[in-house]
This record gives C-alpha cells, structure tokens and sequence, in this order.
C-alpha cells in the first residue's frame, strides 16, 4: 500500500518545520518558555488547526505522516478532508494489509474525492520469480493454469493450492473493505479499481466456488457496488478493470440519469462474464451523453455502440480503449463489432478521437478482421503466449494508421527462447523497418519473443531518429547475420550500441533485464496504467 500507518512514526522533531514537540521544547527551553506575553501556552500542540492543516497542506503524504508524530493535536489533523482529496492506493493481496487499509478507510472513505485502488498478489505460490511490486510471474502462470485444465480435462477436478485460495479470500476480504468504506461518499468524483489476480483468470470461478460457495461475499461486493453508484452525487469517472465479478450487466442501471449524463469517463474491463453476457449494452450507453473517453471489451464494442456515440447528441469522444482478448472472442462473436462505415461516422462526429487497442493472444486472421481502415489508431499493444503476430498484420498497421500510430508494442512470452519467431521471413522488406518509416510520429517502440535483426534495429533508429523516445528490445530478440558474426575486426554487438546510439542521437542499449520492465512482465497492468493515463491526456 502507498500509505502505512501500522507503525507509530518514531517521535523526533520533523527537520525543516521549525517546530518541535511542546515535551521536548519544555525540556530544552524550562517553564519560562512554556508561557507567551499573553500568558497561554506556546509550542507546536497550541498552534490553531486551521494553521496546521495550511501547513500540512504543502507537505508530500509521507511528510504529513511523520509530521503528525510531534503531537495528538497534529496527528487530528492529519485527516482533515481538505489534505486528502485523492487516495491512490497499491495493495498487496495479503492478510497484512487489512488492519492498514481498516485504519485509513475509515478516516478518508467517508470523503475522500478521487479514489485509485490496486490489488495485486505480493508472491504468487506457483513457485516463480517475478518483477515490479505485484511480483506476477506470467510464465508460472502459464504453466499452472495449463496443469489445473489438464486435470480437470483427466480427473473431472483441479487440484486446488491452498494458497491460491487464501489469496482470493484474502483479495474478498480487501474488496470489501475499501467498497464498505466509501459506500455512502457522495462527494465522490473518481473510482478506479483494477484487480490484478491474473493467476486467477483462467479458473477463477473454480476457486471462487470453493471460497465463496453459496456465493454470500461476492453478492455483497456486487450489491456495494451498486450501492456506491446509486448513492453518488458528482461522479464523473468510473474505472473497473479486472476485479473478478464485481460488476454485473445490471451495475449501471444504479446510477441516476443526471449522473450517467455528465460521465466523462467509463472503463469496463472482466473477462469473467460468463457467455455472451456484456456489462453494457448500446441502449444503457444512450444515456451516456456527456462521455469523452470508453474503455470496454472490443466484443462488447457493437456496431450499434459506435452509431451511438456518433449521434449528434453525444459529445464528441476523445479516447477509446479497446481489449481484444482470446476469451472473450472465443465466448463471444466478432460478428457485431463496427464495420468500416461505422468508424468513418464515428470519427466524424468525433474528429479528435483517439483508439488504444491492446490484444491477447488473438489469431492474426482475426487481426485483419478487427483493424478497419478508418479506425484513428494511435497505440497497439500485442501480448501473446500462444499465438503469434505475423508480418502481414505489421504491414496492414503500418499502411493503415501511418497518420496517427505513436505506440506500437510487441510481445510473445514464450517459454523457450531457442527460436523466436522472424516477422521478415520470406519479405524483401522487414515490417518492423517498414512501420518506422511510415509512421512518422512513432514514438515508441517495443519488442520482445520475436527476431529483431541487428541491421534492420540500426535502419529503425536512423529513420525514426530522436523522435523515437523509447526504444525498448531484449538482448535475447537480436540477432546477427552471419557475415556481420564472421567480421573479425569489428564486435558485432559494440557496433549495433554504436549505430543505434548515433541513429537516436542518445546513449542505448538493449533490455538486459526483462523483469525490469512492467511492460513486458506485467501487460495486463502496464494497459490498465497506459490506458488511465490515455483517457486523461484530453
């Protein structure tokens, strides 16, 4: 969590507020100093409240926790409401964490504005290593969920690991306590919640069956919900990604019409939904007027979705955020998705919008079926396991969205890393080379799990040159032609540094630690970040 407050902060005197303890100025300064002209008491517990919480009020939060050690009457006013308009909060999924998240919910739930909550398990127990603060493995991940569907395909039952269950009841318990908290906030602005138990989304209902059998502690999650929504007053931005069944078709219909018209932004994201269910529909999207940025699932976003938000009576939108992912285009059809003509409408009235699409694990032939001419695609995001990216959906990306591609990230977790796939196998032209020259406003670039030959890396950075910021590729991605490793004079990885370096016109190198980057070892995180950060650079 960003905030801990478990432990008393040592009582000393904060350096730089000039004040000190009234116990340890009375100790230094004797009785006389204890007395003003006036004859009241002076020191740091006589100051007003409405001084301490202005002073406060320029201090970071880890400033203000060590300041409310000098004095109970500081320490009441830490939790003035005027010092904590926003709660940005990274919970670790562990027991640990309750009497915290308790203690700080209790002072701020009732009227905090702006409310960022993110649960991420701390150790995952499928025995892997893992890097950035939630400590995902993905590979492990892989690997247990395939374990758990071949016992259920074999034994008709997946041996269940107790952890993983005393991690979803643990991730229940955290739930509830931040929703039961804020439930009757009405000067709430903004909620985002995103659940990170991606080692849950593959059998998360065969664990959720066992934790919460008769189903009591999701429903009361769910009706909480419901509750926040009906209740609220000012909410402009609602944000849920990934939380495990906490929102329901029915959620929306809990906010009042005068709230559902002055949105501004909604993000909707669980591939939990069992079916053909969707969270929203094109009718509950009507009331939706005011929008300026969606995110939801790319099944979800219908035909019929993008002539509504084309209707003059729609605000223009901004921003929209789309999750193509493996299971819910094998549960749901790609049938109803907008067509070419509905994009071209859709960017009419919406002229500056911008579309982010991040995909999963998604069949090249259903690529080309989802990347329509007219869409304004700005970032693309490729994550895979199983399936990968082949060249002729780099060149369709490249040729299509040459005007507004910036962001383009590619990934394939594969487990051996003897053979990457070569997107230039059989072409006279690499589509990596290509994407650079044609997108003249790419910014960054990405790639992972697949061949980047050093050559064609050098071509990129010179083309691209410092307009480039990023440039992130895996030692192990690159490779050398084999007149480039004969060359005896000339050390083929010093001159691709070099060569980049120059082409960039700053100092490079490639990504030794893949564990470094959370784009590459948290994609479900990095998108939900990424995406917040798109809809709110309007």
């Amino acid at each position: 969590m960003l905030l801990f407050l478990s432990q008393e902060p040592e009582r000393r005197p904060r350096p730089g507020l000039g004040l000190r303890p009234p116990a340890a100025a009375a100790a230094s300064a004797g009785p006389a100093a204890m007395s003003s002209v006036c004859g009241g008491p002076v020191g740091a517990g006589s100051l007003p409240s409405e001084l301490v919480v202005h002073i406060f009020s320029f201090l970071a939060a880890p400033d203000r926790l060590r300041a409310s050690a000098a004095c109970s009457h500081w320490r009441e006013c830490l939790f003035y409401p005027a010092l904590w308009p926003r709660l940005r909060l990274s919970l670790r999924v562990c027991p640990a964490e309750r009497p915290r998240l308790d203690f700080l919910m209790r002072k701020c739930g009732w009227f905090v504005r702006e409310l960022r909550v993110q649960f991420a398990a701390d150790n995952y127990p499928s025995g892997g290593g893992g890097g950035g603060a939630s400590g995902v493995c993905e590979e492990a991940t892989a690997v247990a969920a395939a374990a758990v569907a071949a016992a259920v395909a074999t034994d008709g039952e997946a041996p269940l690991c107790p952890r993983w269950l005393e991690l979803l009841r643990t991730y229940l318990e955290l739930v509830l306590c931040v929703l039961s908290s804020v439930r009757n906030n009405r000067n709430l602005q903004k909620l985002s919640l995103f659940g990170d138990i991606s080692i849950l989304q593959q059998h998360g209902s065969i664990y959720l069956s066992k934790v919460d059998p008769d189903g009591k502690k999701i429903k009361q999650i769910q009706q909480l919900f419901e509750e926040i929504l009906s209740n609220s007053r000012q909410l402009k931005w609602l944000s849920c990604g990934f939380m495990l069944q906490i929102v329901t078709p029915t959620s929306l219909s809990s906010l009042s019409n005068p709230i559902a018209n002055t949105m501004e932004h909604l993000s909707l994201l669980d591939n939990h939904i069992p079916g053909n269910t969707t969270l929203i529909t094109a009718v509950e999207l009507e009331r939706f007027v005011g929008l300026r940025s969606l995110a939801l699932d790319f099944c979800d976003f219908t035909a019929e979705m993008a002539r509504v938000l084309a209707d003059n009576n729609h605000v223009p939108l901004h921003r929209l955020s789309l999750l193509v992912h493996n299971i819910s285009v094998m549960h749901k059809s790609l049938e109803n998705m907008p067509e070419d003509e509905d994009w071209k409408a859709l960017t009419r009235n919406s002229t500056n919008l911008r579309v982010y699409v991040m995909a999963f694990d998604i069949k090249s032939d259903d690529m080309l079926r989802i990347l329509k001419p007219s869409i304004p695609l700005e970032r693309i995001h490729f994550d895979s396991y199983i399936t990968c990216v082949s060249g002729a959906v780099v060149d369709l990306i490249s040729r299509q969205y040459d005007k507004f591609l910036t962001h383009f990230i590619l990934m394939n977790d594969v487990i051996d890393t003897s053979g990457f796939p070569d997107l230039s196998d059989n072409r006279t032209e690499d589509p990596l080379v290509l994407l650079a020259w044609r997108c003249t406003r790419l910014s960054l670039l990405a790639v992972h799990g697949y061949t980047v030959w050093a050559h064609n890396l050098i071509a990129i950075a010179r083309l691209r040159g410092s307009d480039l910021k990023v440039l992130e590729v895996t030692e192990e991605s690159i490779d050398f032609d084999q007149g480039e490793l004969a060359d005896q004079d000339v050390d083929p990885v010093h001159n691709l540094i070099e060569q980049v370096s120059l082409g960039l016109g700053r100092p490079w190198h490639a990504v030794m630690d893949i564990e470094l980057l959370s784009v590459f070892t948290e994609p479900t995180r990095h998108f939900y970040r990424e995406m917040q950060s798109f809809s709110e650079g309007i």
